[in-house]
């Protein structure tokens, strides 16, 4: 399989190999996950998401973390769930109104968020250690571009 480059001839719809690359992608992250030092497994994905989210935009309800997400609420209401369960998170009533339920960030659930982020980072350093910083850049651009694509396209669904 090539990796070093798109597979498609030269001036072919490259579409075929991002589908690909992307598959690939995630497959290859889930792997790196599941055999990655213990701070990759102190938090599963979903945990690790929310609590990144509620650290980067502070309490919020359960309803504004799913639409951020781009995920359904009840689910996010389980993994909550969870959470508060594991200490990770705790949940409060809004002063002002009581139907709306804020979610915030406990100590521990920051800190297991903040190891899972460091291991993370430190992988990625050492696996993109011999690229060039403009082609890291160039990276986390696109990446970043893609997931508001993403994120447009499933909110406008």
């Amino acid at each position: 399989m090539d990796t070093a480059g798109t597979r498609e001839p030269n001036g072919a719809d490259p579409i075929g190999t991002i589908e690909t690359e992307i598959a690939v992608l995630m497959r290859r992250a889930e792997a790196t996950r599941r055999s990655g030092s213990a701070p990759h497994r102190t938090l599963d994905r979903a945990a690790y998401l929310i609590l990144r989210r509620l650290h980067e935009s502070g309490a919020q309800s359960v309803t504004a973390v799913a639409e951020a997400l781009g995920l359904d609420g009840s689910t996010v209401t389980r993994q909550v769930t969870a959470m508060e369960r594991d200490g990770l998170v705790h949940r409060r009533r809004d002063a002002a109104d009581g139907r709306v339920t804020i979610v915030e960030p406990t100590a521990v659930g920051l800190r297991r968020m903040h190891g899972v982020r460091a291991a993370r980072e430190d992988l990625y350093r050492q696996l993109l250690a011999g690229w060039p910083h403009d082609d890291r850049r160039q990276l986390a651009r696109l990446l970043t571009k893609l997931n508001e694509t993403l994120d447009d396209y499933v909110r406008t669904r």
